[in-house]
């Protein structure tokens, strides 16, 4: 198996973190969790703004050390919303021989998506529901757009690579989800974004 940098990608309560562990229990990576290091920024006193640019920088330099120190997996547990994280991450894995994954997980279900986040226990720089920005968000006035338009536009129009692109119906269950992701990691560019056929009938809310 080749060494890879994979990134996540999808709409807050699409299942990124859930799939991220389970994908690491089974390639043996290391997670790089882009909420986390936000909320640390936070909890120090860093504002909203500030916090988020230093994340996106600081998850790129933490990413280098990892391969630096050896390990063959990285996981980059964000969103990816920006051409710039694309670009950051393939020209990472270009500089040490990786392979570049991008995984989107995808939810069109606003409502599961609400569920979801209602119902998981959020971290500071996270939304605790679809209308409710993170606390320390009062001056992005993007996070205080109206909602509906906010998830919408998330959901179609992800920042994806052109071609490539793993994209999986997160709205099945996690095993069926995590099975399509390994399958498609180890399979050679087709040069068209890759869309796991699950079916709605057996939809759960496993992720």
């Amino acid at each position: 198996m080749p060494n890879y940098i994979i990134q996540m990608s999808g709409a807050p309560g699409s299942g990124k973190s859930t799939l991220s562990q389970k994908l690491r229990h089974i390639i043996g990576g290391v997670i790089i969790n882009h909420d986390l290091l936000k909320s640390f920024f936070l909890d120090n006193d860093i504002p909203f703004e500030q916090s988020a640019r230093l994340t996106y920088l600081f998850q790129w330099i933490l990413a280098e050390d990892l391969i630096k120190q050896g390990h063959t997996h990285i996981i980059i547990d964000s969103t990816c919303n920006h051409k710039e994280t694309l670009d950051q991450g393939t020209a990472l894995a270009q500089k040490y021989s990786y392979s570049y994954r991008y995984i989107e997980c995808r939810v069109d279900d606003i409502d599961l998506l609400e569920k979801r986040l209602y119902n998981r226990v959020s971290m500071r720089s996270q939304r605790s529901s679809v209308n409710q920005p993170p606390i320390d968000a009062a001056s992005d006035a993007s996070y205080f757009e109206d909602y509906h338009t906010l998830f919408q536009r998330w959901i179609n129009n992800p920042c994806r690579p052109a071609s490539d692109a793993i994209i999986v119906d997160s709205t099945g269950s996690l095993e069926d989800c995590l099975d399509y992701v390994l399958k498609r990691i180890t399979t050679s560019s087709s040069g068209q974004p890759r869309q796991a056929p699950i079916s709605r009938s057996h939809a759960t809310d496993d992720l």
